[in-house]
């Protein structure tokens, strides 16, 4: 009965301590929270928010780290790419130490607060000093404030602060499209302190810099990884610190092939059926040649309309331009197999008709250059000197008659310009030649060996009798030489 009794004293008196306690840690809640408020308004009485901590002595270090919350948009027209993610920044700053809590944690007392956090507003950063940090590469970025503003400010017991905040940024992306789209991208976020140089704050990175990058997915790009550095910069107004974070990222050709190269080919592959279509069908073969090619034409304008006004030559720019040959080199096959073949039906029209006129006016052309060759060396005296005046004409003109030996001239023969035909005997020594023999040694060269090479290459072509040749043999070459030129394009570029 005595036990039964003395367990009864002990339950009383437990179950009375526990409502003590509870009663003490309700009147602990407001002088705590009394406590807090004076411990804010403490540290921040007399606190200079225009220096930074331990002005005047060794650098402030301000560590970082990213969370990637999203890849939101890579453009490659703007040669940029937008991206969502938190930062936090974390600095010591020994204004700010304080102890809110040691006086109700007796058996934490001997860590003097170190242990103490408070988180607070975002407006608190305010009325601290806060780095100047800015993104480098940065062209837009904005805050998200739904439905406050995402910013938050923790600090220890021992001053150590902790700055972060939710933001979206539009950062600059220099891209190297040569082998777009089978290309992969370097996409950088550079952090750096606007004004404070490495003598007043050095950056670091945490030892996890970097958060998220697993979990984010790209509609065009694959994640493939990235790497963190750290450099000094310098500039006109000093030497920074400026951290680094690089994404590789590879470009996915699902949407391309779909897109772009599957109708390049089959639009190659149409332009060949026009092989297998008689010659003598010209509106069937015409009309499917220019559809393709205006096909091919607008898809190269479509690829060009999403691409930036760059110079150099891309990969995608090299197999538009190449199926658009092919399919262009088909129209002109068709060309070609319509001239030989009215070419020779012309011909050999042309020579029935005009076989007889031809030999006509070859034997009159004979007689002409027979004729005329008599008259082809004309002379001109160089020593007779004939007076204007006719008597003193008629005596040196009989001089000139004596001097020229055997030989006699008719008088009724010589022309009013003081010329006279070959057959008068003068000496040729002081004759100079006029008339078709000094043009024909004054033609071009250049003239002469373009007209022979064109006679040696015109000799060279085969002569086609039957025009199906050519396209039989069409059906062969194109196809071949379009497979051996995508094999060649995909092993370069997906090797590389």
């Amino acid at each position: 009965m005595f036990r039964i009794t003395g367990f009864a004293i002990c339950g009383i008196l437990f179950f009375g301590f526990l409502a003590s306690v509870r009663c003490k840690r309700k009147e602990m809640v407001p002088d705590r929270l009394v406590n807090v408020t004076q411990t804010i308004a403490k540290i921040l009485e007399g606190y200079d928010i225009r220096l930074r901590p331990n002005f005047g002595g060794d650098p402030l270090h301000v560590g970082m780290d990213l969370t990637i919350a999203s890849f939101d948009a890579i453009s490659e027209v703007n040669m940029d790419y937008t991206i969502t993610m938190y930062l936090n920044q974390y600095w010591r700053d020994e204004r700010l130490a304080f102890n809110a809590y040691g006086p109700y944690y007796d058996d934490d007392a001997d860590d003097d607060g170190v242990n103490d956090i408070l988180t607070l507003s975002g407006d608190f950063a305010e009325k601290i000093w806060v780095p100047d940090t800015f993104f480098a590469n940065d062209k837009n970025s904005f805050l998200h404030d739904v439905t406050e503003r995402n910013k938050l400010v923790r600090l220890a017991g021992d001053g150590a602060v902790t700055y972060g905040m939710r933001f979206t940024t539009t950062l600059a992306c220099m891209m190297d499209l040569h082998y777009y789209p089978l290309d992969s991208q370097n996409c950088t976020v550079e952090i750096e302190s606007y004004g404070y140089t490495v003598t007043d704050v050095v950056m670091y990175w945490k030892p996890t810099p970097v958060r998220g990058v697993e979990g984010a997915e790209l509609p065009q790009f694959t994640i493939i990884g990235y790497e963190t550095n750290d450099r000094k910069e310098k500039l006109a107004t000093g030497i920074y610190q400026r951290l680094s974070l690089s994404f590789k990222l590879q470009r996915n050709i699902g949407y391309f092939v779909f897109q772009t190269y599957l109708p390049s080919i089959l639009i190659v592959m149409l332009s060949w059926v026009s092989f297998w279509i008689n010659h003598e069908a010209t509106s069937a073969r015409v009309a499917l040649g220019i559809t393709t090619v205006l096909t091919m034409t607008t898809i190269s304008t479509g690829v060009r309309s999403s691409l930036p006004r760059i110079s150099y030559v891309k990969a995608i720019d090299i197999y538009l331009v190449m199926c658009f040959v092919f399919v262009f080199a088909a129209l002109l096959e068709y060309a070609a197999v319509n001239y030989t073949y009215w070419g020779a039906r012309a011909k050999k029209k042309s020579k029935k008709k005009g076989g007889k006129e031809t030999e006509k006016k070859a034997a009159a052309k004979a007689e002409k250059s027979e004729t005329c060759s008599a008259n082809d060396d004309i002379i001109e005296l160089q020593d007779v000197r004939m007076s204007p005046i006719p008597s003193l004409r008629k005596g040196n003109y009989n001089n000139t008659l004596e001097s020229t030996g055997s030989e006699t001239l008719d008088l009724a023969k010589f022309p009013p310009s003081f010329r006279i035909a070959r057959n008068y005997g003068t000496n040729r020594n002081n004759l100079r030649y006029r008339g078709n023999r000094a043009a024909h040694n004054q033609r071009p060269k250049m003239l002469h060996a373009l007209r022979k090479g064109a006679s040696v290459l015109k000799a060279s072509i085969p002569k086609i009798k039957d025009v199906n040749v050519i396209d039989k043999y069409s059906r062969m070459v194109f196809p071949v030489s379009f497979l051996a030129f995508n094999a060649g394009y995909w092993t370069f570029y997906i090797l590389e």
